[in-house]
């Protein structure tokens, strides 16, 4: 293998987490298809992971249930494997209408998006470097299960330049614009080219800072060299560089021409079909549009909405599954599905409502039937598609469990903490008791978690605590990510004590400072109150030595039963291993973060000069995504720090 997995980290694993990576390792090496870990909250599933892959030295698929929690995997990994590949693969979309027609009101519904620039250049980045390279880490969300396009076209189309190849400059602009590349000489961003003399720059599709210089000298290669894009100035020479499509729907002549002539037949049959059926008018639409899009794709190679015609040009039957970015990995590959819990059902989701949008499309003379084999994978096709897998979750459900070869148990924390005191009260009463419990607390400088079951009662608790002048706030599911963080970092620094909420407070939040967890109305039975809801509620005062639980219930639901007794029995797992080890339980010490990162931070030490490129182009990065979530006090400070390193790299 040309590159080894090598982790990075001053921790090495301890608690339990050795057993749980000879045992997982041991598994994929036995070859078991399906695998659960179970770690319990704070337990350093991500480490775990992370040793797992550097072990079997395979490219690995993490599939994560929403963008944010991508992001904070892949920024964890990028620490972990500085000098591997971790690449972050979500949807692209900043906005996204999709293109539908409502029969009940006659309306059509064109597509509309607004594409982030600088995920798209990530997206390109992850399949350019899995076709490259094995020691690859990416992360997705359940967007990596809808279709791309075919990925042994994309490689075939790559372009591949050495210095002393015999070639003709403008053969290579002719390939490049084949590629959907697009010659802008003023201009000069990803997925361009500008052309002086012998020297030909290119913006490959997965990059952002740094641009190719190709140099000729007659027919032949003379030099290839990276450049910095803004000024123009050499910063390594190359040997080789392949340039990847600008898209990954391109397509080469031979195989668009191939697919119009299907697509026209298609088209005369639609319209045929739609005639004999006395529906004129969708006959005439069917007809027009696509025309319109297949002279499109003859003059310039593309058209808006040229995925529902994917199944052409990557051959496939009708009803064959797409390619997806799993397709990109070569066989043996490893997946990781983080909160397995939330992510799978999510995956089993995907497909029926996106078919419902299409066949009204098709229906009604919108899109060829061929639209239909541009999707998301079914569930059962997702399951073939991957090869060996570990679920990951503290409340891992049925179906994982049901299926898994072997059930991988990470109870014990490396910090000793234990799980958290559970208490029973009374409902009768259950706010006075509440304020009773959250003014210790406070008193100590901690802070209170308060679960409810409806918006309603937790916006009035809120307004109620607030006039009993407890600092509180309400965390609603309108609040969108950066706000969130914003209220979870205003809990944790101490701006306000408690923190309202419905079942917004079961995943993701991290923090150390919570004491007291309170679960009003518990014993009201249901999706809020499940076993799995109340371990994942449970979970948030684990990350404190002295966390506690109170459940208010006037009785004892069967769910409630048994998360306290999966929580006791841990707690005594936890007990025993501390005193064996002589451990005594800290709460755990976090800095208080106000981005979301998703590039590696920058190197605390001084950068050897070569290296300040790729540093800027990492920097640049973060930055333009703190800017798209609107952090924009981050953006400043990374704008900062990119001019800084720029000015190292002038003098």
């Amino acid at each position: 293998m040309e590159h080894e997995f090598k982790l990075v980290s001053k921790y090495k694993p301890s608690g339990d987490q050795p057993q749980a990576i000879d045992k997982l390792v041991e598994g994929i090496e036995d070859g078991l298809k399906e695998q659960v870990l179970l770690g319990v909250t704070g337990s350093g599933k991500t480490f775990t992971m992370a040793n797992i892959i550097e072990r079997v030295k395979r490219p690995t698929l993490v599939i994560a249930h929403n963008k944010t929690l991508a992001a904070q995997l892949c920024n964890e990994f990028r620490e972990f494997f500085p000098h591997n590949r971790v690449e972050y693969f979500v949807s692209y979309y900043d906005y996204y209408q999709p293109e539908a027609y409502i029969v009940s009101s006659d309306t059509y519904i064109e597509k509309d998006m607004a594409i982030n620039d600088e995920i798209d250049k990530l997206r390109s980045s992850a399949t350019s470097s899995i076709l490259e390279r094995e020691d690859v880490i990416i992360v997705a969300s359940v967007s990596c299960i809808y279709g791309l396009g075919n990925p042994e076209e994309y490689y075939n189309l790559h372009i591949s330049l050495r210095e002393g190849d015999i070639i003709d400059r403008d053969e290579v602009i002719a390939r490049l614009i084949g590629i959907q590349y697009m010659r802008n000489d003023i201009d000069f961003k990803r997925s361009t080219f500008r052309v002086k003399g012998d020297t030909l720059d290119i913006f490959p599709a997965n990059q952002s800072e740094l641009a190719v210089r190709v140099e000729f000298f007659g027919d032949e290669i003379e030099k290839i060299y990276e450049i910095d894009c803004v000024t123009g100035k050499a910063v390594n020479s190359l040997k080789h560089v392949a340039i990847y499509p600008a898209t990954h729907y391109a397509v080469g002549r031979e195989r668009m021409e191939n697919a119009l002539k299907q697509i026209e037949q298609d088209r005369e049959l639609a319209i045929d079909n739609f005639k004999s059926q006395e529906k004129h008018i969708e006959a005439e639409r069917i007809g027009q549009r696509v025309a319109y899009d297949m002279e499109m794709m003859r003059e310039v190679g593309y058209c808006s909405g040229i995925e529902n015609y994917s199944r052409y040009f990557d051959g496939r039957m009708p009803g064959e599954a797409p390619y997806t970015l799993i397709d990109y990995f070569p066989k043996g590959f490893l997946t990781i599905i983080d909160e397995s819990h939330m992510t799978l059902p999510q995956v089993r989701a995907m497909y029926n409502g996106d078919r419902a949008r299409k066949n009204s499309l098709v229906d009604y003379g919108f899109r060829l039937e061929a639209a239909r084999d541009n999707r998301p994978l079914t569930f059962d096709e997702f399951n073939s598609k991957l090869g060996q897998v570990v679920y990951v979750s503290a409340t891992p459900a049925k179906y994982e469990l049901s299926r898994a070869g072997q059930v991988v148990e990470q109870v014990i924390r490396p910090t000793g903490l234990l799980d958290p005191i559970i208490e029973i009260k009374p409902i009768t009463n259950q706010i006075e008791e509440l304020m009773v419990e959250a003014k210790k607390v406070i008193e100590k400088g901690s802070r209170v978690l308060v679960t409810t079951l409806t918006k309603k009662m937790a916006e009035s608790l809120t307004i109620y605590l607030q006039e009993h002048d407890f600092k509180t706030k309400y965390m609603h599911s309108e609040i969108d990510t950066m706000e969130r963080v914003e209220i979870i970092n205003g809990l944790r620094s101490g701006e306000f004590d408690i923190l309202v909420g419905i079942n917004l407070l079961r995943e993701g939040l991290d923090m150390p400072e919570v004491e007291l967890v309170c679960i009003l109305d518990a014993d009201k039975e249901g999706f809020l109150r499940s076993e799995g809801a109340l371990i994942q509620t449970i979970g948030r005062a684990a990350r404190n030595a002295n966390g506690r639980v109170i459940m208010f219930a006037d009785t004892i639901t069967d769910s409630m039963k048994r998360a306290i007794e999966t929580t006791e029995k841990r707690r005594a797992l936890q007990d025993v291993f501390n005193k064996e080890h002589n451990i005594t339980p800290k709460t755990i010490i976090k800095p208080i973060s106000n981005t979301l990162e998703i590039t590696k931070k920058v190197s605390e030490g001084k950068l050897k000069k070569e290296e300040i490129p790729k540093e800027i182009e990492k920097l640049t990065a973060m930055m333009k995504i703190a800017s798209s979530t609107l952090d924009f006090e981050r953006a400043i400070e990374l704008r900062t720090q990119i001019q800084e390193l720029r000015k190292q790299l002038k003098n």
